[in-house]
């Protein structure tokens, strides 16, 4: 795996940092593949219960390298989104959709964290624009400095978010906000982000805090977590009586089961619970 981004696991977190502190953490090829490959791995191992996703550095992430922007600039982009023979396009190719996906690769980097059975917070200082502040979106929470600098930035040059950015943009926000941060690109504050429901958390130490809180979600039923967070990541897109339906299948596959008797147990017996991955 790249040295763009780094992974140390303690007691079923996983703090993974952007490790390309020189650049402010910029977005590369190697960055994104990184990204990919590392939500990839994270997410299929039962262990992981909780991700911290932060920048090394003086910042979270400033968005699109300018040399990998130049690339792209210089090539023709795919106007295709029928994926290619290959079940898996080359790492090269950012904007191929491999079979059986919905993203390309670029999206993927961002939506391999929403789509992470685990929470995923996003610990946000210095700088999170355009690309940056789309993987601070695909976080399911994101603690925020106050002095952070944020932006949809897109539209400086002449393109719109296209890292999934659209999608979780307007969740969190509403059309119309959305719509004013994308069509102007303007900058705000950790500060107002929270305002605006960007950010979850307005924190001095978003990294501490954000693996403190990682650290408590951790010490839960990790099966119990993981279906609140599949629950909520679809209720958007269901029916209030689908939604419903989705409480009882997940409940049913909850009660009973060893985890579910030890959350129990030891809240009666006024000691930490031992979960099973």
């Amino acid at each position: 795996m790249s040295d763009r981004v780094v992974v140390t696991m303690d007691s079923g977190v996983a703090d993974v940092r952007l490790n390309r502190p020189d650049k402010r953490n910029a977005l590369d090829q190697a960055m994104f593949d990184a990204l990919v490959e590392t939500s990839a791995a994270l997410g299929a191992d039962p262990s992981v219960r909780a991700v911290v996703l932060s920048g090394e550095g003086a910042s979270f992430c400033a968005g699109l390298d300018f040399a990998s922007f130049g690339k792209m600039a210089e090539s023709k982009p795919s106007t295709s989104d029928k994926p290619e023979a290959s079940d898996k396009p080359e790492a090269s190719d950012i904007g191929q959709i491999a079979e059986g996906q919905i993203t390309h690769r670029a999206q993927q980097s961002c939506y391999g964290w929403t789509e992470m059975p685990a929470p995923v917070i996003a610990a946000v200082h210095g700088h999170a624009l355009g690309g940056g502040i789309q993987l601070a979106l695909a976080a399911d929470m994101r603690f925020v400095h106050p002095e952070t600098k944020m932006s949809v930035l897109e539209i400086r040059w002449g393109i719109i978010p296209d890292m999934t950015g659209t999608q979780s943009l307007i969740n969190l926000v509403g059309l119309d906000v959305a719509k004013e941060l994308t069509f102007t690109g303007r900058m705000i504050s950790g500060t107002e982000a929270a305002n605006l429901g960007l950010a979850s958390r307005v924190t001095e130490d978003p990294r501490t805090e954000a693996l403190a809180l990682a650290h408590e979600i951790a010490g839960k039923n990790p099966h119990a977590v993981k279906a609140a967070k599949r629950i909520f990541n679809s209720a958007a897109k269901m029916s209030i009586a689908e939604g419903f339906a989705a409480e009882r299948a997940e409940i049913r596959q909850l009660i009973g089961t060893k985890n579910q008797a030890e959350a129990v147990t030891a809240f009666f017996e006024k000691r930490p619970p031992e979960f099973a991955d």
